[in-house]
């Protein structure tokens, strides 16, 4: 089995502050725009984007939002803002809009079907208003995905959280983005927080929705790519490999480039 690398967090931190800054000013922009969820991935982006100095809006985008992940957000927010002057921050509440889009759009009887459309739905709506926020004020649009999400099983919306400028953290297992949330002094409510993508407006967890927690996940990247023998795999360890199998082959659509017809005739 592939052994997990180690980090050496303060060289890491200063590698993607200093790559991000050096992005942002090659680009000709101001500096970053990062939706806030109160979630670990965008508090650590959005800290990792506000040491550069240049300027960082956190956006929060509520639609129909969990309490819980609306404090979790907002102390986060004040937090930042507390500890780096180029930090503002910014709310649309997009709740309103979510449910005028419903009332526009046909509904089916399979019901699964439809709740996962709007899942995906809000995460564009979202997308939309980030690349609103950059446009008014110059910014580029930071992505919060992790490598196990944006690599591995392809967990994030297609031209929703997908869609970004640049990805600061897509090359952090989710286990070294909480190393990296420690050593930046993210809240403790965030780092204690069951992952969640807050798409269906209630408290279930990423594992909920996956059936595997991250740290099963990556066990399941690393041993994909390595030449582990699957036969010495306890059940669990079967049944996860599986669920990562399966999700990385259905969600190649979202991890490979946009099919191009080559015209050749």
């Amino acid at each position: 089995m592939t052994k997990k690398r180690t980090l050496q967090i303060e060289k890491v931190n200063t590698h993607i502050v200093e790559w991000l800054k050096n992005y942002a000013e090659n680009s000709k922009v101001n500096g970053f725009v990062i939706g806030i969820s109160g979630g670990v991935d965008s508090a650590v982006t959005s800290t990792l984007c506000a040491q550069t100095g240049l300027k960082v809006v956190c956006v929060e985008m509520p639609i129909h939002q969990a309490p819980s992940h609306v404090s979790r957000a907002r102390e986060h927010i004040e937090q930042l803002k507390n500890r780096f002057p180029n930090v503002t921050n910014a709310v649309a509440d997009l709740t309103s809009v979510f449910e005028t889009f419903k009332k526009e759009v046909p509904t089916t009887s399979n019901e699964a079907t439809v709740n996962l459309s709007l899942a995906n739905t809000r995460a564009r709506l979202r997308m939309t208003t980030l690349y609103y926020f950059a446009g008014i004020h110059g910014l580029l649009v930071a992505g919060t995905g992790n490598k196990v999400e944006d690599f591995g099983v392809g967990f994030y919306t297609k031209y929703g959280d997908g869609g970004v400028d640049l990805s600061p953290i897509a090359d952090l297992m989710k286990s070294e983005v909480y190393q990296l949330g420690t050593y930046l002094k993210i809240p403790d409510s965030i780092l204690t927080a069951a992952p969640t993508d807050g798409l269906f407006g209630d408290e279930r967890s990423d594992e909920d929705q996956l059936g595997a927690s991250y740290d099963e996940l990556e066990w399941a990247m690393e041993v994909n790519d390595s030449e582990t023998d699957t036969n010495t795999f306890s059940e669990r360890q079967k049944t996860v490999y599986e669920i990562y199998k399966k999700l990385n082959k259905n969600n190649q659509h979202k991890m490979n480039p946009l099919p191009v017809c080559i015209i050749n005739c």
